[in-house]
């Protein structure tokens, strides 16, 4: 089995072309998601939050019950969780992809902006 974890939107618009692109971007079969409202936000500008430290937990069991070693952070269009501008919501995507890749070093970790038309693109 073959697992890679999302922190994801709980925006259940994001959920499908999330997982689709996932499973072919890291070729696995399952994806562990992680959900809240808007968490990018919480990971670029409150690491130290209860939100945070709760999506910390839950990667932590990913990886260590799953094996999971690729993680990839969304950020989305629309987004009630996270009102923002797109530019701030990449802004704050950049953040949280390095404050992952920090925390899980031997993990690969992407961003991903899902546009208006629910197409998932990875964030440099």
């Amino acid at each position: 089995m073959s697992f890679c974890t999302v922190v994801n939107c709980m925006d259940g618009r994001v959920q499908l072309p999330v997982f689709t692109h996932l499973q072919k971007r890291f070729g696995v079969s399952y994806v562990d998601t992680v959900t809240d409202a808007g968490p990018v936000r919480f990971l670029a500008s409150s690491p130290e939050s209860n939100a945070a430290r709760s999506m910390h937990r839950r990667i932590k069991v990913s990886i260590d019950e799953h094996g999971s070693r690729k993680i990839a952070v969304v950020a989305h269009h629309d987004c009630a969780g996270n009102p923002v501008a797109r530019q701030t919501q990449i802004e704050q995507l950049r953040s949280a992809v390095d404050s992952l890749s920090r925390r899980y070093g031997d993990c690969e970790v992407v961003g991903l902006w899902v546009d208006g038309d629910w197409v998932v693109t990875e964030v440099d």
